[in-house]
């Protein structure tokens, strides 16, 4: 079998379970603060050392500082994302996620062991720095090692391993918050960083890396281990041209009566040729900065499509729409807190369940489709969230809510950090996943400090604002984002030729 036919390569399946273990940590951080988050900074005895020995029973903060503390969070992935592009492109992908474990592992005992507020922000900048890094990296790795077939399935396994740590923090939230175990919430995330610490180096790199640094035999072997028993040969010729560049790879298809039908002696003939020799003569084209991005027009039009998607992510309302549902249940349940508290894990399931739908129907239907899908449900769920509260329909409120994260999981959630690798040459995907991902975080940031004053002012009107971004969204997508289902990396760039000048 040719490796471009074959799915689900054992090896292939076991190095992207690995890598995900680092969302897995993401997500339960996002949602480490939710359930116990009161008993954190408000407690009977504040900093008195009464149920905690020698550290005190909880962080007493007002309602700014505690926001501060919780995006704070947002502070340390924005900061990564910053010099993340750089990092993963010098050391490679699983260089970079392994080191990143080091943020989860100091972060988490930080915040665990906290004695005042100071550590205790300290702890969730610290962690934020891996989440920033890790957003990055894993994508891109998981991108770079799947197989074309099952790219997108492989490609939401990241999304999915968020909002399984989501889900966990917020069942071991219920019994954890309480004095003094909530601290036992934020230590946690540091077990699977170090599980990931000594079960990723038995993944190999990605080998689009290893031949954007001109390690060719090394990324031959790598790509063969993935695939399997899978005849690699076709594959291996693509991702060569991939990482010569836009232009060198339409020379070469140009050159081949066949296109990207190329024979077996084809390659055979460029290794004679002296292949490292000849991608180390295209290495002025191997790494784009942000600023050759902008300036080449086909990887300006793609890295403009992706960081709209990402901005999209985030203005879309999910954060704010999760946030302040527990205000929606207490509402709706005539303000008991213990049933809140149990809906917004009914919520997180609902999430889960959403997310689960679209690992097992994306490589099937593909990226656009799946995307309108849930840009048009945002849209229409926030719209009735608004008139839910305007008539005072607690059933309402509670059904948009779920249908409206459900629309969010199937599509906005997993496919912006999936097409960010899909859509990206070799050469330019450090610098574009890097931009992308500081959007994110800067978004993510944005949200958290804007929205909580603009409920304030204007209450449930303010799903309003959401449900016009997300019909936007959906014009965009509709007009901007190509298919990217089962194509190569570089027949998609192939695509973006049109632009040139």
């Amino acid at each position: 079998m040719d490796s471009l036919e074959s799915k689900f390569p054992k090896y292939m399946v076991y190095c992207v379970m690995i890598a995900c273990l680092e969302a897995f940590s993401q997500g339960y951080l996002s949602g480490a603060t939710n359930v116990p988050g009161t008993i954190t900074h408000e407690c009977a005895n504040g900093m008195a050392h009464v149920a905690s020995g020698g550290l005190p029973d909880c962080l007493p903060m007002n309602t700014a500082l505690w926001g501060f503390a919780v995006s704070a969070f947002c502070v340390g992935g924005l900061i990564a994302s910053l010099f993340g592009g750089a990092f993963q492109n010098k050391y490679g992908r699983r260089f970079a996620i392994i080191v990143n474990n080091a943020g989860f592992i100091i972060g988490s005992l930080l915040c665990s062991v906290a004695a005042h507020q100071a550590m205790f922000i300290i702890g969730r900048i610290i962690t934020g720095l891996s989440c920033g890094l890790g957003s990055l990296a894993v994508p891109t790795y998981i991108g770079e090692v799947s197989t074309i077939k099952a790219r997108g399935t492989m490609g939401s396994c990241n999304q999915f391993s968020v909002v399984i740590g989501l889900l966990i923090a917020s069942a071991i939230g219920l019994p954890l918050a309480k004095v003094p175990l909530w601290r036992i919430q934020y230590a946690i995330p540091a077990f699977p960083a170090i599980l990931q610490v000594f079960l990723m180096p038995t993944c190999v790199d990605s080998p689009r890396w290893l031949l954007s640094v001109n390690r060719v035999d090394e990324a031959r072997v790598a790509l063969q281990k993935l695939r399997g028993d899978a005849r690699i040969d076709q594959e291996f010729f693509e991702m060569v041209q991939g990482v010569q560049g836009t232009a060198a790879a339409n020379a070469n298809l140009r050159d081949s009566p066949e296109g990207l039908k190329v024979t077996e002696s084809k390659v055979a003939n460029l290794f004679d040729n002296d292949i490292e020799d000849h991608v180390g003569q295209q290495e002025s084209h191997e790494t784009y900065s942000m600023l050759d991005v902008m300036r080449d027009p086909v990887a300006r039009r793609i890295g403009l499509t992706v960081f709209v998607h990402h901005i999209i992510q985030q203005l879309s309302g999910m954060n704010a729409v999760m946030y302040y549902s527990s205000n929606i249940f207490l509402l709706a349940f005539n303000g008991s807190e213990s049933m809140s508290q149990i809906m917004a894990i009914v919520t997180t399931i609902v999430n889960f369940a959403a997310t689960i739908v679209a690992v097992c129907v994306i490589d099937r239907f593909g990226r656009r489709p799946l995307l309108l899908i849930a840009e048009a449900g945002t849209c229409i769920f926030s719209v009735l969230l608004v008139i839910g509260y305007k008539v005072n329909s607690p059933g309402l409120l509670i059904a948009s809510v779920f249908l409206y994260v459900a629309s969010f999981a199937v599509g906005i959630g997993p496919i912006p950090w999936l097409i960010t690798s899909e859509m990206t040459p070799t050469y330019a995907a450090s610098s574009v996943g890097a931009a992308s991902t500081c959007i994110n975080w800067c978004m993510n940031f944005l949200i958290g400090q804007v929205f909580p004053v603009i409920f304030a002012a204007i209450q449930g009107w303010s799903f309003l604002i959401f449900a016009v971004i997300c019909a936007l969204a959906f014009c965009f997508t509709f007009f901007a984002l190509p298919e990217t289902k089962g194509r190569s990396v570089e027949a998609v760039v192939a695509g973006y030729d049109k632009y040139k000048r």
